[in-house]
């Protein structure tokens, strides 16, 4: 087994650099480096809860479709980031309120989610307050099996 502390960040594949960066400031991301977007390179925006999006781009190809989550083909891949927020009542007024479109949500046990895409349709899922979504699943599966 490795010893893995925590996850560092995360790269996401963009298009449109203004576009982008100015989503995920509104979320509370800040843009602390651009280490070269145009040549492939990340912009490095950090959230004060510590959470690292490394955005890469630019896309020059499937722009405005998300082809793991949007085609019928299921490709691998990493098909969404999910969230802890503090309030699932509140995230879904601030995303409601800056025009964000809620595209999926979820009221699994009590614990309620909402999925937003960013501008190239990257999926972020937000989870309310609550057990951990890999807990709820594995008691439903206990559950079901009992």
């Amino acid at each position: 087994m490795l010893d893995f502390n925590n996850v560092d960040h995360i790269g996401i594949r963009i298009s449109d650099r203004e576009k982008s960066v100015a989503f995920y400031k509104l979320l509370g991301f800040e843009l602390i480096a651009d280490g070269g977007f145009e040549q492939g390179h990340p912009l490095v925006m950090v959230h004060p809860s510590g959470i690292n999006f490394n955005l890469l781009g630019p896309a020059n190809a499937h722009q405005g479709k998300n082809v793991l989550m949007d085609e019928k083909d299921k490709y691998p891949g990493i098909t969404h980031v999910a969230i802890k927020v503090a309030s699932a009542e509140d995230t879904e007024a601030f995303v409601t309120a800056h025009g964000i479109a809620i595209t999926g949500r979820r009221d699994f046990r009590g614990t309620k989610t909402i999925f937003i895409r960013d501008p190239d349709r990257n999926v972020l899922e937000l989870v309310g307050p609550g057990p951990a979504v890999s807990e709820l699943i594995r008691e439903h599966v206990e559950e079901s099996q009992s």
